[in-house]
């Protein structure tokens, strides 16, 4: 029998940059708040059996959502920063069980893209992450608005999530790459800092993070077009 999977999603952040009345995955498009469409999206495949969402202790919004009464999802406490948030959800899994962490902003992933994370993970021995091959010339600034060098792509890749691993696995790799004061910008990294070469799984450009508020009309309208594929 094929293991139910669990997607954790740290969605306790403020999201400041977005410049709205409330944290940006509690706001609207295409008929839904983003963190519905994200976790809809995660308990659409048929392997991930559970999703864990880590809020803040001061949410006010979550409670009112059609969200907070499915059996599939639970809820824990998150943190000031997103590791903190990880290890919440992490606290409700056992060592040797698969976790896929995804970013509560990324409403627009796609179900194949999920089953190819899941297959290439299962596949390592330290898990996986899907991830976009950078496509644009890349320059390093010098710290004063200017350029410094150009960067060659080869092999440069934009990480997305999910990231999947095994839950002991990551939540030992956080610990100690926190410990010595890595710093951990994803999952991936504090794998990376332990020594472990996490695989890349080639996932679509489209699965954007909402991050600034131009990228709620292309978000809105990425999922406006799935919603017409699927009618």
């Amino acid at each position: 029998m094929t293991q139910t999977l669990t997607a954790v999603v740290p969605a306790a952040g403020i999201g400041s940059r977005m410049q709205a009345d409330r944290p940006k995955q509690y706001l609207l498009i295409a008929g839904k708040t983003i963190l519905e469409h994200t976790v809809d999206c995660l308990l659409q495949h048929p392997a991930i059996g559970r999703v864990v969402i880590a809020i803040s202790d001061s949410d006010p919004y979550f409670q009112h959502l059609p969200l907070s009464a499915r059996p599939e999802v639970t809820v824990v406490q998150g943190g000031a920063e997103r590791a903190d948030s990880v290890f919440a959800g992490l606290a409700a899994l056992s060592d040797n069980d698969w976790v896929l962490v995804h970013d509560a902003a990324r409403p627009c992933l796609h179900q194949e893209d999920i089953s190819r994370l899941i297959e290439q993970a299962h596949q390592s021995e330290c898990g996986a992450i899907l991830a976009a091959p950078v496509r644009d010339t890349m320059k390093r600034g010098n710290g004063r608005q200017a350029i410094a060098m150009t960067v060659e792509r080869t092999d440069l890749w934009h990480a997305l999530t999910p990231q999947m691993f095994r839950a002991g696995q990551l939540r030992d790799a956080m610990t100690k790459a926190l410990a010595d004061g890595a710093v951990v910008t994803d999952e991936a990294s504090a794998l990376e800092h332990c020594g472990y070469a996490p695989r890349l799984v080639t996932g679509r450009a489209d699965n954007l993070k909402i991050t600034q508020p131009e990228d709620l009309a292309l978000a809105e309208f990425y999922l406006q077009q799935r919603q017409k594929e699927q009618a």
